[in-house]
């Protein structure tokens, strides 16, 4: 990869820094340090797409083909520094970079095979504004520049700010997200393969709210992908 004397200059003036352990980046590296990278807890689920825990968290309740994530999310774990700096510091681009990551993690499997189309799980516009961006389109932005697919962002809309999930139990979980997804363009989707994408799949209750709603739609399939995934 030729970097630019610019580039080369603009790093060493204001230097990056790792997201997860403040160490300075190099030329090369984005958002992760490589040690950092090395040592992420990654799910490896992308070698069983169809019957590992997290595509199990969906049977029986949308028609799921293939699930993956890249890695184990814990709250309080260092590694919780990218998701807590993509979605409440004002970083869109770590979305970027670790969609790519993502992305290039699955695609040697054969993730991609089949899909239609990405469809991010789309923030409420209250929340959106607050925020100025939805953290899963830009993981979705990164996704599809390296796998080719189109992504469809206004074929499903959040219709109200439900709060945040965080503190919240399982099935508080459920509760909060039921019916406040709501298929717009049903017509753009019928008999297409989705693949659904989120930052971070805890009891999996976001997702399945949002591909209820698209699947309101003939023929829906869906796959999800996630940055985290919580598995307890």
């Amino acid at each position: 990869m030729k970097i630019s004397f610019w580039t080369r200059l603009l790093d060493l003036i204001s230097p990056r820094l790792c997201v997860v352990c403040d160490s300075r980046l190099s030329i090369t590296e984005e958002v992760l340090c490589g040690k950092c990278n090395l040592h992420l807890p990654r799910t490896g689920y992308h070698r069983d797409p169809y019957e590992n825990i997290l595509a199990k968290t969906f049977w029986g309740q949308i028609p799921i083909q293939r699930a993956s994530a890249l890695f184990y999310y814990e709250a309080h774990a260092e590694t919780a520094a990218i998701i807590y700096q993509l979605k409440y510091k004002n970083h869109p681009e770590i979305g970027v970079v670790m969609g790519r990551m993502l992305a290039r993690e699955v695609q040697g499997s054969g993730f991609f095979e089949g899909i239609d189309a990405i469809v991010p799980v789309p923030l409420a516009r209250k929340r959106q504004r607050q925020r100025g961006y939805n953290q899963s389109m830009e993981i979705a932005r990164g996704i599809s520049e390296i796998s080719g697919l189109p992504i469809y962002n206004k074929v499903v809309r959040r219709t109200v700010f439900e709060g945040s999930q965080t503190s919240r139990g399982r099935w508080e979980r459920n509760e909060n997200v039921e019916k406040v997804f709501e298929l717009t363009d049903g017509e753009r989707i019928r008999n297409r393969h989705l693949l659904v994408v989120d930052d971070v799949v805890t009891t999996g209750a976001t997702i399945i709210a949002c591909a209820k709603a698209l699947c309101l739609s003939e023929g829906v399939t869906v796959s999800v992908l996630a940055l985290g995934f919580a598995k307890n």
